[in-house]
């Protein structure tokens, strides 16, 4: 499970149990919950624009490789589950989660190979 996913499932849990919490208690009580609430909140997203913020943006030349397969060669072929060749970007490269690459007489790349 990605993180992502891992933060929205916390959040709608969250959610749900302030939901049901507020229409339980009393008018009183669920309106000092409702006003915690939103300061916690409202400081959760202050904090997260910072974080995204200094955090920055992929850049439109990155490249991102990750959970290929295996790959196979025989003879004097090549077999590559990264990146290989030639990479004219001045983004970042990752490449990660890649697959068994195997060669007989031959070049085997699983990673990041440039040219």
């Amino acid at each position: 499970m990605t993180k992502g996913r891992m933060v929205l499932i916390v959040a709608l849990v969250a959610v749900t149990v302030l939901g049901v919490w507020i229409a339980v208690v009393t008018w009183d009580e669920a309106n000092k919950i409702a006003v915690v609430a939103s300061a916690l909140a409202s400081v959760a997203a202050v904090g997260v624009a910072v974080w995204a913020a200094l955090r920055g943006t992929r850049s439109a030349d990155s490249i991102d490789v990750s959970r290929t397969g295996d790959a196979v060669s025989t003879g004097n072929g090549q077999a590559n589950t990264g990146l290989s060749g030639e990479v004219r970007r001045t983004g970042f490269v990752r490449v990660r989660d890649t697959g068994r690459a195997e060669a007989t007489d031959g070049e085997a790349n699983s990673g990041f190979r440039a040219d």
